[in-house]
């Protein structure tokens, strides 16, 4: 990956661009560029934009994990990992060992965030607030390395801190750096899926008021799926449903039935079809921020 210089788009994103079939490519919602331009568009971070860098996914995680409790990882499938670390923290008594392991894995030294072309380009899009689902503090080491000012949230005593005008990155599954955060086990799932906790207040309240965009997740996570359908039932409940701001996510695969779906729940699915979607990723954000400065 090359070298960011004065904040401007890697020469690197350019090419992938022109390596693409652009022709493929659907057009990006006007009323998404504006949106972002204005600063409203709260931007969700999922797994794909860690994994962008080389991180291990949850496969590592329950690899091991089984080892620890002395099974074998193959028995279990990719979305079992909540049951099987609940099970190593009765087994255990502690989250302490597996939280300092996974900090470890998920950071390490090869790593140059700086030159990651779609941290930079998160950086650049100047979203007001970032909600996160990755344990890894990767955006921060990000704007850190521009030396763009930011509030990591992770709890409640968090939320009261000022702002002094800086990006909020809301760690909505907890942080390394905070063990109680970490929704890791099957029991803070199904809590964290009650929506009551003070960091789903806050979602609630912002997803009221602005679009979301939803960038390096996968729709076959159902905690992504529910959350969604979480999100639309508030609205549905409100005499203001057709008020609601558009939300969009970023696919990386045409799949119809999800998609009709999504549409249903008040989710434009951005379709940018790719066999590499660390490079339709890359290419999205590109566009977008381009067509973001040309309005500017």
């Amino acid at each position: 990956m090359s070298a960011w210089a004065g904040g401007g788009v890697a020469r690197v994103c350019v090419e992938l661009s022109e390596t693409m079939e652009t022709g493929q490519q659907p057009e990006i919602p006007e009323s998404l560029i504006e949106s972002v331009r204005r600063r409203e568009v709260i931007l969700f971070a999922g797994g794909g934009i860690s994994q962008n860098l080389g991180l291990p996914d949850f496969t590592a995680l329950i690899k091991h994990l089984a080892e620890q409790l002395g099974m074998s990882g193959d028995d279990f499938a990719l979305n079992d990992y909540p049951v099987v670390a609940e099970a190593y923290i009765h087994s255990s008594g502690k989250m302490g060992a597996l939280r300092s392991w996974m900090d470890t894995t998920w950071h390490p030294s090869t790593i140059d965030v700086a030159s990651s072309d779609v941290h930079n380009l998160i950086v650049d899009l100047n979203f007001s607030t970032i909600y996160t689902t990755n344990y890894d503090r990767w955006l921060e080491k990000a704007f850190d390395a521009r030396g763009k000012k930011y509030c990591k949230i992770t709890n409640v005593a968090d939320l009261t801190h000022p702002l002094d005008d800086c990006t909020e990155i809301i760690k909505f599954h907890g942080d390394f750096e905070d063990d109680a955060s970490l929704v890791l086990t099957e029991a803070s799932y199904f809590r964290r899926m009650s929506f009551e906790t003070p960091l789903d207040i806050r979602l609630r309240a912002d997803s009221l008021a602005r679009p979301l965009l939803f960038v390096g997740y996968s729709l076959h996570d159902m905690n992504t799926r529910y959350m969604l359908f979480r999100l639309q039932e508030l609205w549905q409940n409100s005499d203001q449903a057709s008020r609601r701001p558009l939300s969009y996510i970023l696919m990386t695969q045409s799949e119809p039935a999800q998609e009709t779906v999504l549409r249903s729940r008040g989710v434009e699915p951005l379709v940018w079809a790719d066999e590499d979607p660390g490079r339709a990723t890359r290419v999205f954000l590109e566009r977008l921020l381009n067509a973001v400065r040309e309005r500017a």
